[in-house]
């Protein structure tokens, strides 16, 4: 079948391997010191690993291709799982942040709401126990700079995922689809810039929740670029 699937540019990788621990899916190791595409079945096309590399050397790529087989997937995750764990990337280990005093009981502007890691849509995983019963919060991520209360109004009891339709690549809906279907997501607010080009991030949202099939509490704020709300 034809379908999207990545590819790497060997002369480009430099052989850090944060791609390899950014694809939880086992498509990508590294032979030889650079990194290679080894199973093709296991490349879900989303790519998680493109932000992972500091060099560019990953793209997608239309062509001839296996099926992705997430049974395959999971047998390949069991037998990780049992062999211990492995070295990835701190930057991509998802985890939930806890604090003793709630975000939105503190009226300060240093207190973050920030309620896990990693927040970029490209980087946070498709499932994960924080997103458990979470009101989740997709943001486009010129939004926190521009409103000054961006985590005690936003980010408070929410999820946070961010990105940028204009320089992010790829389309994020399909991955912000399976979030949605694979999850218990309790509501979703998308903020926007005024800027047309986050109208990008808006209409991914849209039409994931759509194809996710989940009749969910949606709402979109659009900010000016000096901090003003200008519609929810």
């Amino acid at each position: 079948m034809v379908r999207k699937i990545i590819k790497i540019k060997e002369e480009l990788c430099n052989g850090c391997g944060l791609c390899a621990a950014a694809c939880h899916e086992g498509a990508i190791a590294m032979v030889d010191g650079k990194a290679r595409l080894v199973r093709e079945d296991h490349c879900d096309g989303l790519g998680d690993c493109l932000p992972a590399c500091p060099t560019g050397a990953i793209t997608f790529e239309e062509r001839q291709a296996p099926a992705y087989d997430p049974a395959a997937v999971a047998r390949t995750q069991a037998a990780r799982r049992q062999e211990g764990p492995a070295c990835a990337c701190p930057g991509s280990q998802a985890r939930a942040i806890s604090r003793e005093v709630p975000p939105a009981a503190c009226p300060g502007p240093s207190v973050s709401a920030l309620a896990q890691w990693p927040v970029q849509i490209k980087l946070v995983p498709v499932r994960a126990p924080y997103f458990a019963g979470a009101h989740l919060l997709i943001a486009a991520d010129c939004t926190a700079y521009a409103y000054g209360a961006f985590h005690r109004d936003f980010m408070a009891g929410r999820v946070t995922l961010i990105g940028c339709p204009k320089l992010d690549e790829g389309d994020d809906t399909e991955k912000l689809t399976q979030i949605l279907a694979f999850n218990d997501i309790r509501s979703l607010t998308v903020v926007r810039m005024e800027v047309p080009c986050c109208g990008g991030i808006q209409r991914a949202a849209r039409q994931a929740l759509a194809l996710s099939g989940k009749d969910l509490p949606f709402q979109v704020v659009t900010l000016s670029a000096d901090g003003r709300i200008l519609g929810a």
